[in-house]
């Protein structure tokens, strides 16, 4: 683990490790068989869990980051302090490997996360590796990017 962990209590990244684990048994995964489960805890506290929802046209689906940030984000949480992923074969209870964000939403993150935001990828609530977002997308494209 990084000096990140640092920057939440050890209870606060327990609690989000439990509602990604907990929203993985919402995940629709026909296709893949895949279900992951994510949570993410804005700076003001709260805590918006969501889950992976597929669809038979690929593209039409939503991973789990995504939806839990969205949720939040419709309620005008829009400064995040973490978030946990959890991922794993439908048939299993629980994941027995790391289950990292993919592209699509690293770059969905780099729209509200800063540079020090964490992201904790999980196989139970003992079991997890912390990083700071930089860590996971460096040089990412932003808003930033877009100013004059």
């Amino acid at each position: 683990m990084s000096k990140s962990e640092l920057k939440i209590s050890k209870k606060n990244i327990e609690d989000l490790i439990a509602e990604a684990l907990h929203a993985r048994n919402s995940a629709y995964a026909p296709y893949s068989n895949y279900k992951v489960g994510a949570a993410v805890l804005t700076k003001d506290g709260h805590i918006y869990s969501g889950a992976n929802i597929e669809n038979a046209s690929f593209p039409a689906g939503i991973c789990a980051e995504r939806s839990a940030m969205v949720k939040a984000i419709l309620e005008n949480k829009l400064e995040f302090t973490a978030i946990a992923i959890v991922g794993a074969h439908a048939e299993l209870t629980e994941p027995t490997q790391f289950a990292y964000p993919c592209g699509v939403c690293r770059q969905f993150m780099a729209e509200f996360f800063d540079q020090n935001t964490m992201v904790i990828v999980a196989k139970s609530k003992t079991e997890y590796n912390v990083y700071e977002f930089e860590e996971i997308l460096p040089f990412s494209f932003g808003k930033s990017n877009l100013e004059k």
